[in-house]
């Protein structure tokens, strides 16, 4: 049996893993099911091979999720294995953001040794908002970690000139895009232009190469979606968000272009919400052009005091755990809640750095990162010939982070604050290899030796600045300010007043107590997450989850998000499985959002929705909804915001002229139109009807 060698970095890299998967994993199950309209999509997938293979929204086939598929089909089998449940769903998210802590140890360790390693994994394991991401269902966490193992395959070529590894690498990319389309092609920036500038083997042989890694790129990038546009419309569900039933159009579109030029995290405005019959759960906003989160989810609504106990603006609903979307301290988009758009924010280059929904997720380290670039620049001479894998390693990391710092500081277009983990791995890697870069031209003396003592400065100035926004929170910034103000202004005055000292131990201690003051802040809210529950929708770590959590969700075994469903959905699928028989659908929702998330995930019901996610697609015309109805493949449809409402309006118009309207006490148990139900389900949601009609005998 070989011995283990337990060597001083080995332990040191375990203590990181169990930090990493402490904070992922210790308490998942309050997250409950977290985002329910993609829980309920891995639920349908779990019924069948074909609800598998085209990411079926409902147990029925009748429209898709609006993502591709490889982040739920993990999902899937992770659930077929353990059984379904909200942990079993989320465990390959947190599986995945530890194992890309892992990841970046052994693609920094290749170029810049063990200690910037140790500390680019430190970093990643510490991003609140990488944290909060491998907390839930949105998949963007499997995207870091293929994007990581993307540049760990681009840096064996840097290492031995192979151009296989550099088709490993794009096929990885490829593999991305099956997780979260374009999104994945965020990185090609750090590995075409790293590649290009690699000087180890011909500038013509790397050209060849790129073009042949890029057929390779877009082979496995889109197999799937041409795979599934070549199925006949008939014997498959619809593209969910796609204007024409394509994947090729939900790419481009929805997923794409949209993404890029769609001024809607703009201009939703939060006095005109209550007016809105759907809401969507996920940065979709149908045809309406305005934000619209879900039932049950975050809103823009100016909080008052602490953000305890604020009083809810009538038809404005909470998210189910008495909060809106606003956070503490003057927040306007959520804060650590989460706000529903990033770009509701202001562009500019000081975006991620502003009192807002954003700066609290990333941007701890972001100075560190940039000093520690410059320095590690400087001392590796980065200038060509790019040869040296060093020299190659920083052009990589420099070009995954700047392109996305100025994409999200400045897009007008559609984007959730929980996207910020794209920047975690380049800012995580960045400070790491810059902290052991500064501290070595420190050792060496002269005026280099002042950038790292200025770098702990700056940074613990941002620190405080991010902390100031929430000092009225609670108690806990005011110790966290206090902390990273004097352990960083002090560790970077000694550092300056012993620089003539040869004691390089003491020294040493002095920049480990500066870099505890700089993680002391972004510890603390990531460590928020295993004690409260995030918004499913919007995932993001933070002081405010604590003040803004209700009760038993602030403790260990909280009932997390929806879990336990409410009474009104409870009654409505009782009673609607008292009175179909054979018919194929339960019930025809608007959207996703009118429950029916809810019904396939406690029920695994099969339920019609009219316009798929946001209520805006057109999936059926009217004439073949009336087959439908004919043909007693369904009996029951529901109708929020009166006649017309929705993106079917010819279906809802058809419906409520046509169908008989069941009489709500039958169906929801509800007799006030004050009841707190309703304003989850059944009467009056944010001063629209809720109505349940009958189509039997419909001719």
């Amino acid at each position: 049996m070989k011995k283990v060698n337990l060597t001083k970095e080995k332990m040191l890299l375990s203590l990181i893993l169990l930090l990493s998967a402490v904070l992922n994993i210790v308490n998942l199950g309050i997250e409950g099911y977290a985002n329910q309209y993609y829980a309920a999509g891995v639920k349908s997938m779990t019924m069948s091979l074909k609800n598998f293979f085209f990411v079926s929204f409902d147990p029925a086939g009748f429209v898709t999720i609006d993502k591709p598929p490889l982040g739920f089909w993990i999902q899937a089998i992770s659930a077929k294995i353990f059984g379904f449940s909200g942990w079993s769903i989320l465990l390959p998210e947190a599986l995945a953001g530890v194992i890309s802590v892992y990841i970046i140890y052994l693609i920094v360790k290749r170029t810049f040794g063990s200690s910037a390693a140790l500390l680019s994994a430190l970093f990643l394991a510490v991003t609140p908002v990488f944290v909060a991401v491998s907390r839930n269902n949105t998949c963007d966490n499997l995207l870091v970690l293929a994007l990581l193992l993307s540049c760990l395959a681009l840096t064996k070529s840097f290492e031995n000139g192979k151009k296989k590894y550099l088709f490993i690498s794009l096929a990885l990319v490829g593999v991305g895009f099956n997780i979260k389309m374009l999104q994945a092609y965020m990185i090609i920036p750090a590995v075409y232009i790293s590649y290009l500038l690699y000087s180890g083997i011909s500038f013509k042989k790397r050209i060849i190469n790129l073009i042949a890694g890029s057929l390779i790129l877009a082979s496995v990038s889109l197999c799937w979606a041409a795979s599934v546009d070549l199925v006949p419309a008939s014997y498959r569900p619809y593209v969910g968000s796609s204007s024409n039933n394509t994947e090729m159009e939900l790419i481009f579109g929805h997923n794409g272009l949209e993404r890029l030029t769609s001024s809607t995290g703009n201009t939703g405005k939060a006095g005109n919400m209550g007016q809105m019959p759907e809401m969507p759960s996920d940065n979709q906003t149908g045809s309406q052009n305005m934000q619209s989160p879900p039932q049950g989810q975050n809103m823009q609504t100016p909080p008052s005091g602490n953000g305890q106990n604020q009083s809810r603006p009538q038809g404005v609903p909470n998210d189910g755990q008495g909060r809106m979307g606003n956070g503490p301290g003057g927040k306007q988009n959520g804060g650590g809640m989460g706000g529903t758009f990033g770009g509701n924010e202001t562009a500019s280059i000081f975006r991620l750095f502003s009192n807002n929904s954003l700066s609290d997720q990333i941007i701890w380290l972001f100075p560190l990162s940039i000093f520690g670039f410059i320095a590690a620049a400087i001392k590796e001479k980065l200038k060509p010939p790019f040869s040296d894998k060093r020299k190659l390693g920083l052009i990589m990391w420099i070009m995954w982070l700047l392109p996305e710092f100025i994409y999200f500081s400045f897009t007008k277009g559609l984007f959730h604050p929980y996207y910020l983990t794209m920047l975690a791995p380049p800012i995580a890697a960045l400070a790491g290899i810059g902290t052991i870069s500064m501290w070595e031209m420190y050792k060496e003396g002269g005026n280099k030796s002042y950038i790292l003592p200025a770098a702990l400065i700056i940074n613990g100035g941002v620190e405080l600045l991010i902390l100031s926004y929430y000092y009225s929170t609670s108690n806990v910034t005011k110790i966290l300010m206090i902390i990273t103000a004097i352990l960083c202004l002090i560790s970077s005055v000694l550092l300056i007043l012993l620089k003539l000292k040869d004691n390089i131990r003491f020294k040493k201690k002095i920049l480990t107590l500066g870099l505890i003051g700089i993680l002391a802040a972004p510890a603390v809210w990531s460590g928020t997450t295993m004690f409260y529950t995030m918004s499913g929708t919007f995932p993001s770590a933070g002081i405010e989850l604590a003040s803004s959590n209700n009760g038993s969700n602030g403790m260990i075994g909280g009932t997390g998000n929806n879990n336990s469903g409410n009474s009104t959905t409870a009654k409505l699928v009782a009673y609607l499985k008292k009175n179909i028989k054979n018919e194929k659908y339960l019930v025809a929702v608007q959207s996703s959002n009118s429950y029916a998330s809810e019904i396939i995930i406690k029920y695994g019901e099969s339920v019609m929705t009219l316009g798929g996610f946001s209520g805006s697609d057109n999936i059926l015309t009217l004439a073949q909804f009336k087959r439908l109805v004919t043909e007693g493949a369904v009996r029951y449809a529901i109708v929020s915001g009166g006649n017309g409402a929705g993106g079917n309006s010819e279906i809802t118009n058809w419906i409520t002229k046509n169908g008989k309207a069941v009489s709500e006490s039958e169906w929801s148990g509800n007799s006030s139109s004050n009841s707190s139900d309703k304003n989850q389900f059944g009467g009056n949601f944010g001063g629209n009807s809720v109505s349940l009609y009958d189509l039997k005998g419909i001719s």
